[in-house]
């Protein structure tokens, strides 16, 4: 299974992107779908994640600007980041859990400038 992330870009605080990441190859049926991220010099963090049927969790640092959704058909998650503060600024990596194993995108960079 391969996990190809897009979207990411500069742009200025308050602004907004939306990061993509499709799956690939040997699926048989991806579970849950979701988002880390990881700042210069810091350890990866968790952002959001969403299952198959849709339920959804989020990281206090983005819940209420940052919203996770997938289509399962083209068996893509997408990231709507809104209201991007400066601190938001790190490499996003998407995940995807595929009978019983865990697959991680290479990352894209999103950079909020002040």
């Amino acid at each position: 299974v391969q996990l190809q992330a897009s979207g990411g870009g500069l742009v200025q605080a308050g602004g907004s992107l939306r990061l993509s990441c499709v799956a690939s190859g040997s699926i048989f049926s991806i579970n849950d779908m979701g988002w880390y991220r990881q700042a210069p010099g810091k350890q990866r963090e968790y952002v959001a994640n969403i299952n198959r049927g849709g339920s959804t969790n989020y990281a206090d640092s983005v819940k209420g600007r940052f919203t996770i959704s997938r289509d399962n058909a083209k068996n893509t998650v997408y990231l709507q980041m809104n209201s991007l503060k400066p601190e938001d600024t790190a490499v996003y990596y998407c995940n995807a859990w595929n009978i019983g194993n865990l697959y991680w995108g290479q990352g894209t960079l999103v950079t909020v400038s002040s």
